[in-house]
C-alpha cells in the first residue's frame, strides 16, 4: 500500500501516525479522511539535485548535451528561461538561444 504525497510540498516520504499523515520534509499534518477525498495524483519532476521544477522556472544545463541530428552541442552552464513541463521521456520543453525549441531530460539540468 502506498501512502499519498504531501499536499503542500508534494514529498513522497509521508508516514502514518494514528489517524493522521505527516510529512517529514515540511512538517505538514493532515487527516486520513482528507487524504481519501483528494486522490489527485500529480507527477513531480525534479532536477539533478532533487529540487522540484515548475512551469516558468529557469534552469542550467549541467552536462554537455549533443543535439540529435546536428554536430553542435549545448554546453555546460547554458541557462534556459521559462521552461514548460510535459509528459514523456524528455520532460522539459524549452527554447534555447542559438538552437531553438528543444526537449530536455530533467536529470541533466539544475534549477537556477
Amino acid at each position: 500500500m502506498s501512502l499519498p504525497s504531501c499536499p503542500q510540498c508534494h514529498s513522497e516520504f509521508t508516514y502514518e501516525d494514528g489517524d493522521q499523515y505527516i510529512c517529514p520534509e515540511c512538517a505538514h499534518e493532515w487527516s486520513k479522511s482528507v487524504a481519501s477525498e483528494t486522490t489527485e495524483i500529480t507527477k513531480v519532476i525534479r532536477d539533478a539535485n532533487g529540487n522540484v521544477l515548475q512551469d516558468g522556472d529557469t534552469i542550467t544545463v549541467i552536462k554537455d548535451l549533443k543535439v540529435k541530428g546536428s554536430s553542435s552541442v549545448v554546453k555546460v552552464g547554458t541557462k534556459v528561461k521559462n521552461i514548460r513541463l510535459v509528459d514523456g521521456d524528455h520532460d522539459i520543453d524549452c527554447k534555447i538561444e542559438g538552437f531553438g525549441a528543444m526537449k530536455l531530460k530533467s536529470e541533466f539540468v539544475k534549477k537556477a
